[in-house]
């Protein structure tokens, strides 16, 4: 274990200029797409197939650029993996959308599979938001790791790994300012799981308005599922 914070900081220098692997991005993103896939036809926008083979084709290049770790950006790259998630997010709320709609003015009938659809939609949500927040905080995954800190964005999120600086040394070893932590994708994760249950913040704060209104609308869409959707379903199987 390092004795100083001096020697914390030259034992890992932000993952050592590797960039972030890009395997955990493509599997969630993989996930959402199937979740989506497998929805009933009624809660689709489109034909079965139209979305996920357009957000197939968004990351297909994205995977190119970056085949095994993040460290390669452009405005391309950006604009790609931001339209991805965008349009990943827009299709799963119409989903929501849709769904209590049906349920407010159609009579569903099938409480087994209206279920199964809301918890599809609830886990999406989950995932999606997640890959919102670590693709848009202080510049995404590629800024956090290649960029030095005085060039970082301003931060979207506050981690406790932020200020834990001055703990005991087994904590503060990890720090941000000690170790040059920075968040990845695990950490957006349950960032969006938590607000997902909680609905709301937990151990991280959100810090600028997009922020804010991100978690916002991730926390009406849960709660909206949780409380509408499920017990609606849960009382048509009774």
């Amino acid at each position: 274990m390092p004795r100083t914070r001096e020697e914390a900081r030259f034992r890992h220098p932000r993952h050592e200029r590797r960039g972030e692997a890009r395997l955990p991005g493509v599997a969630a993103t993989l996930i959402a797409i199937a979740l989506y896939l497998f929805l009933p036809q009624r809660l689709l926008i489109a034909p079965r197939y139209v979305l996920p083979a357009l957000e197939g084709v968004l990351l297909i290049p994205l995977v190119a650029i970056n085949p095994r770790r993040l460290t390669r950006q452009t405005r391309a790259f950006r604009v790609l993996s931001l339209t991805l998630v965008a349009v990943i997010a827009a299709s799963n709320l119409l989903a929501l959308g849709t769904l209590i709609h049906d349920l407010v003015s159609a009579g569903v009938k099938d409480g087994r599979e209206l279920l199964v659809a809301s918890l599809q939609i609830w886990l999406t949500n989950v995932i999606v938001f997640g890959l919102a927040y670590w693709e848009l905080d202080r510049g995404g995954p590629v800024s956090r790791t290649q960029a030095p800190r005085e060039e970082l964005p301003l931060a979207d999120f506050r981690f406790s790994q932020d200020e834990n600086d001055d703990a005991v040394q087994e904590i503060s070893d990890g720090s941000s300012k000690t170790s040059d932590w920075v968040p990845t994708l695990m950490d957006y994760l349950y960032v969006s799981v938590t607000n997902s249950t909680a609905f709301s913040p937990t151990d991280t704060m959100p810090l600028s308005s997009r922020a804010k209104f991100l978690m916002s609308v991730e926390s009406v869409a849960a709660l909206l599922t949780s409380l509408l959707v499920i017990a609606r379903a849960v009382s048509i199987l009774r």
